[in-house]
């Protein structure tokens, strides 16, 4: 099976992936729920509406993972970025290479989050103030649709140095949507699945949006 490239997928991606070709695609990109329970009664509003503190009550976060989503993941591609990848240890071979991202957080949340990769090379460091109400940009901040979303600008950057400009990246997580919308605005095609209908909505939404504003350039 071969999914279309640059469009976003409502579903479970085990079911998808188990029907993708080896090596389909060139990076897997995603930030897999850690089964930590994240999105606790602290980070909801029973109103469901979605702010930069309150988000949607939903029960996705209460579950570890199987192997058998991340045997797909590096089945299907070519190389992995995993966000939470110290929650998967049991699971996933060493590496060299770790993200490191230093959230610049005087709160009472982790200061720092890391990513496991695929790639042979050192650690690196990206550090993108991401603190309750505070961004690193405050001048363009980002509206935050969901517990465990990334900021934009720290995707963009892990894309420019991980990937190349056409290449496909994959996110099997898609939350919000935020990989796909880094995509559009680095060049590179991406595929997504999200299986939470609510969350699929907000991706495609800003998945629409970042394609109209491309095309205006």
């Amino acid at each position: 099976m071969t999914l279309e490239i640059n469009k976003i997928y409502c579903a479970d991606c085990l079911d998808l992936m188990k029907e993708m070709e080896d090596n389909s695609v060139d990076l897997v990109l995603t930030d897999p729920p850690y089964g930590i329970g994240e999105c606790g009664a602290k980070n909801h509003s029973r109103g469901g509406a979605c702010d930069p503190t309150y988000y949607m009550i939903k029960d996705w976060d209460f579950e570890k993972l199987s192997a058998d989503y991340f045997n797909e993941i590096q089945r299907i591609s070519k190389n992995q970025i995993i966000f939470g990848g110290n929650y998967f240890a049991d699971v996933l071979s060493a590496s060299s290479c770790w993200l490191v991202w230093d959230k610049d957080n005087s709160g009472d949340f982790a200061d720092c989050e890391l990513c496991w990769t695929s790639f042979k090379t050192a650690v690196r460091k990206y550090k993108w103030r991401w603190n309750g109400m505070l961004q690193e940009d405050m001048k363009h901040k980002e509206t935050r649709e969901h517990p465990t979303q990334k900021p934009r600008r720290l995707i963009e950057n892990i894309l420019l140095d991980y990937s190349k400009a056409g290449q496909t990246i994959f996110d099997p997580f898609l939350g919000s949507g935020t990989t796909a919308v880094a995509c559009i605005n680095t060049g590179r095609n991406f595929i997504g699945i999200e299986k939470d209908a609510d969350y699929f909505e907000i991706a495609q939404k800003r998945v629409k949006e970042a394609q109209g504003q491309a095309r205006l350039f």
